[in-house]
């Protein structure tokens, strides 16, 4: 489940992680009251206005048929106003949402914290995730924060460091100083660096994160170090755990299809292809999917039932798969296990009953327990679904399917 940038700060100071104060809203006298309260607090008159959506590239990306960016500075209660006028209800297009962009229902504002003093500021990157090849957690950091991290990582990988920790362990104290260290930190900002790094990790294994990525992670002019921003994920898995955080989850920002699946249990991602899957377990999803591309298809869906498929569960695949109009074919691939085919069999049937004149041809792969009498009473059924026993059978029907 992904957060936006001001809930993730949220739960970030619960753990004592230093972050740039703000101020969410969702309209804009509510942002105008938000930059005079922060004004107040900092006798500082700049302020900076953030779109929050669940995507980055929010500083170069603009709102659809304007030049407003998704990230802006302000130094006044009428240009904060402006701003926000220019940012809400818009759609935010950036390098990671595509042209179709994200709707604008919520703006940060924070303080402005690129100020010089004694001393010059600095941006850096660093996150945490999991290295699945190691089986580690690793902290991946660097001096070049900022906007063109990508740029970083591709022209001078070797800018990029990761320090990884022992799962038994976790996050020592020699490393937490190596990572200060290699930011080419020194005195209060090294020693405040420390307990950044320590209590994010901290905050990473706490809230059972799949990601955390602070960038820029910020020295100030005065030696803190606190994260401007801040992009994280929790393992849906353990959302169990977290009921508070759970209930922070902004349906508007996902994709619709697949908050429906989720209604119904069912294991959805949307791809871009022209045939439908609907399968029983991850792995034979995987191998469908590459089945259908060896077809001269494209998979339109990553679509796992489970394994206690039922009329109603296929009835909701089938509603949820059909919504695409780049669908040209729907593949059924069972393997009878927990699940008897024939039980799917009738699901199908029943499904297909319900949902009228499907125009699409429907092929199902029914193999395992009672696949024979399953594809009996496919056949029988008098509708115009497609039954296989064998993968390869499956594979010539989507074949002429698509062709």
């Amino acid at each position: 489940m992904n957060l936006h940038e001001y809930q993730a700060k949220d739960l970030l100071k619960k753990y004592n992680v230093p972050v740039q104060e703000g101020i969410a809203v969702d309209n804009v006298a509510a942002a105008v009251a938000a930059y005079e309260q922060i004004k107040e607090q900092t006798n500082n008159k700049f302020a900076v206005v953030k779109a929050q959506i669940h995507a980055g590239g929010r500083g170069k990306g603009k709102i659809e048929g304007t030049e407003q960016r998704g990230v802006a500075v302000a130094k006044s209660a009428e240009s904060i106003a402006e701003i926000a006028n220019n940012l809400l209800g818009g759609t935010l297009v950036t390098i990671q949402t595509g042209p179709a962009g994200k709707l604008v229902n919520k703006i940060l504002v924070a303080q402005d914290v690129y100020y010089e003093g004694a001393n010059p500021v600095k941006e850096f990157y660093l996150s945490i995730l999991l290295d699945r090849s190691s089986g580690q957690n690793v902290v991946m950091y660097s001096t070049e924060g900022g906007m063109d991290i990508e740029e970083v990582a591709h022209n001078t990988p070797e800018k990029i460091f990761k320090e990884y920790v022992h799962p038994s362990g976790g996050l020592q104290g020699f490393q937490a100083r190596k990572i200060a260290f290699n930011l080419g930190l020194s005195g209060e900002a090294f020693k405040n660096c420390v307990k950044f790094v320590t209590n994010l990790y901290s905050a990473y294994v706490g809230l059972d994160a799949g990601m955390i990525e602070i960038n820029p992670l910020f020295k100030t002019s005065d030696e803190k170090i606190i994260a401007v921003d801040c992009k994280m994920n929790i393992d849906d898995n353990a959302l169990m755990r977290h009921k508070a955080v759970a209930e922070l989850r902004d349906i508007s920002e996902e994709d619709p299809t697949e908050v429906e699946a989720g209604e119904f249990n069912l294991n959805f991602v949307k791809l871009d292809g022209n045939v439908g899957c609907m399968v029983n377990g991850a792995g034979l999803a995987m191998a469908t999917m590459d089945m259908i591309k060896l077809s001269g298809g494209e998979p339109a869906n990553f679509l796992d039932v489970g394994g206690t498929a039922n009329a109603q569960t296929v009835e909701a695949g089938f509603r949820i798969i059909m919504k695409d109009p780049n669908v040209k074919a729907i593949l059924i691939n069972i393997f009878g296990g927990i699940v008897r085919c024939d039980r799917v069999a009738a699901g199908v049937i029943e499904a297909y009953n319900k949902l009228g004149d499907i125009q699409i041809p429907i092929i199902v792969r029914l193999q395992g327990t009672n696949a024979v009498e399953a594809k009996k009473l496919i056949d029988e059924s008098g509708l115009k679904v497609q039954s296989a026993i064998l993968l390869s059978e499956a594979a010539d029907l989507v074949k002429k399917a698509v062709a």
